[in-house]
């Protein structure tokens, strides 16, 4: 298969659904005969904050010249950006040929593989194959039976752990904990983020099940500047540092301020220009964190905020995590089906002000909020206000955002035929 034909392929897996369990994984190393040698392998679970721990992991790695190979999802413009090496994407060729491969191989199977599966699968591999030394894997749902538990690591991290994916991962904070916390393995070092108690509860009994050495980091670094903005970055940065000790991976300081210095990743508070902010903030925990983020940016002055999010989300929790920013919310339509509807999430925000979210400031007590037909037009809306304008509410949408920002096709075209 050619590389869009490759991509068709594996999209059109996403009809099996998420499928949580470890066998097809387990199944596809053997038979693609994957061997990740003496690699050391740092895996992340939690709730927020994995992607910009894994980016900084894999910085401060690069900048100690080992060779790293990083996985992470989703993807914002382009499939490859979840497979790196050395901080370079997959080829096309080595994404068509890999899956073509798996293609093969899994024609048969009673159970077949999912797109989630087969991606991690193309992954190992493509890291085995490039000989990677440091393999950072960021879990994609959960983490117990995440496909990327399949594989043995060097250390755990879990990050902050709040409510998100309730319908597969249960309904409360200690539920959602013990399926994180299912990354932890027997004698394997532990680094985690300050928790809420129940789920520190969870985390602390796991580890001492698998007597495995349990490090909370508290203290935030502050050695040197950090590329990612906002002060949570700070405790996200000392997370990195930990696991890396506690992985046994010899750097000097120099490549750790290096590394964080030079770390990149978009759609995290990533400022497109002086006034455009992208941000992918999904659930309330996130939406939260980047209401923290902006006023230590912008102080007072209030955004005009270009949102969309996906349906299966807390909706009024993230309207009411962004109202005390907004000067005014433009709710566009989004090519994708997991939307939720611009003018429902209108409806939200009209209850949630109702409730007594804290007020935009404007003499309405509440942000005005309208519907725009696609991005473009709300960004086109959003220029003409004198506020910076923040872009977010899923990452799906902040890679269409990027990809318009870019000039080029978004994800969910890069296959088409």
């Amino acid at each position: 298969m050619r590389y869009k034909e490759a991509l068709a392929w594996l999209y059109r897996l996403q009809r099996f659904g998420i499928k949580l369990g470890l066998e097809n994984i387990q199944r596809l190393i053997r038979e693609l005969d994957v061997d990740l040698g003496k690699a050391r392998v740092i895996h992340v679970a939690g709730t927020n904050g994995k992607g910009s721990i894994c980016a900084m992991v894999d910085s401060i790695c690069r900048a100690g010249k080992y060779r790293t190979g990083l996985f992470i999802s989703p993807h914002l413009v382009t499939f490859r950006e979840r497979i790196r090496v050395i901080g370079e994407m997959i080829s096309e060729k080595d994404v068509a040929d890999g899956l073509t491969n798996i293609r093969k191989l899994v024609a048969n199977w009673q159970t077949h593989p999912t797109f989630f599966e087969i991606t991690t699968a193309l992954a190992l591999n493509h890291f085995a194959h490039k000989k990677a030394d440091v393999i950072i894997l960021e879990t994609g749902l959960g983490g117990r039976l995440d496909a990327t538990n399949a594989v043995r690591s060097n250390v755990s991290i879990i990050t902050p752990i709040a409510f998100d994916h309730q319908e597969w991962l249960g309904d409360s904070i200690e539920k959602i904990a013990s399926e994180k916390a299912g990354i932890i393995k027997a004698r394997t070092p532990v680094i985690s983020a300050p928790q809420l108690p129940a789920a520190e509860n969870v985390i602390r009994s796991r580890a001492a099940e698998c007597a495995a050495p349990l490090e909370f980091v508290q203290q935030p670094y502050a050695n040197s500047p950090i590329a990612l903005r906002g002060e949570h970055q700070n405790l996200n940065a000392a997370i990195a540092i930990a696991a890396i000790r506690a992985s046994k991976i010899d750097l000097e300081d120099a490549a750790v301020i290096r590394g964080l210095a030079m770390v990149e990743w978009p759609a995290r508070f990533q400022c497109w220009d002086k006034r455009t902010v992208i941000d992918g903030a999904h659930n309330p925990a996130a939406a939260a964190i980047l209401s923290q983020t902006w006023r230590e940016v912008f102080g007072e002055e209030r955004a005009t905020v270009i949102l969309a999010v996906l349906s299966d989300k807390d909706l009024p929790g993230i309207c009411k995590a962004l109202a005390p920013i907004a000067d005014s919310f433009l709710l566009p339509k989004i090519r994708t089906e997991r939307a939720v509807d611009p003018r429902e999430l209108q409806k939200i925000f009209a209850s949630v002000c109702r409730a007594g979210a804290s007020p935009a400031g404007n003499r309405s007590g509440c942000p005005t909020i309208s519907v725009a037909a696609s991005f473009a037009q709300a960004l086109e809306k959003a220029r003409i206000r004198p506020n910076p304008i923040l872009i977010t509410g899923s990452l799906h949408f902040a890679g269409e955002a990027v990809a318009h920002l870019q000039g080029r096709p978004a994800a969910f075209e890069e296959c088409a035929q």
